[in-house]
């Protein structure tokens, strides 16, 4: 069975995809030059996915705890408005979005991959992370990828919520 299929009726109702950036949308794997500054690498294919995810009208929301001028600028690239950075709380972020765009839990896709995750991933209406998550995230998911972070499995999700919704 397509792993999609599996989650339809959850899949069907997102209207907002929340993702964690370090470990989700990149390795985790934080490169720093002599001059102190440091770099990330992010993957094209889950870059297409997000654009395509906000062609069909599905909300993008970037929160991340750490705060890096390199993800404003590839953000930026994608299109991304919503962007929110040096966050501690992302659960209660959440519950001041879905109050912004008049969503519900239910609405809200999350992926994520470690400890302070684990409050929106407990509380999502679809809860995804990347195959090489921490245990205790990887159990508290609905899905995870087959892919590891920074490697695809934004996009798998994406295409996911992407056929759930073709027919909508």
């Amino acid at each position: 069975m397509q792993p999609f299929k599996r989650f339809e009726d959850k899949l069907s109702a997102i209207k907002m995809l929340a993702l964690d950036v370090d470990g989700v949308l990149t390795k985790g794997d934080l490169i720093y030059t002599a001059s102190g500054e440091f770099i990330k690498v992010f993957n094209v294919k889950d870059g297409l996915g997000l654009k395509l995810l906000q062609e069909k009208g599905i909300i993008v929301a970037i929160i991340t705890a750490r705060k890096s001028d390199v993800v404003t600028t590839r953000m930026k690239e994608l299109g991304i408005r919503f962007l929110y950075q040096g966050v501690d709380d992302k659960l209660q972020l959440i519950e001041d979005l879905t109050g912004q765009f008049m969503l519900y839990w239910n609405n809200i896709a999350y992926m994520g991959d470690d400890l302070n995750d684990l409050p929106v991933i407990q509380k999502a209406g679809f809860a995804a992370c990347p195959s090489d998550a921490i245990d205790e995230v990887i159990s508290a998911c609905h899905y995870t990828s087959r892919k590891e972070g920074g490697k695809g499995a934004v996009r798998e999700v994406a295409d996911m919520i992407l056929k759930c919704q073709q027919n909508k």
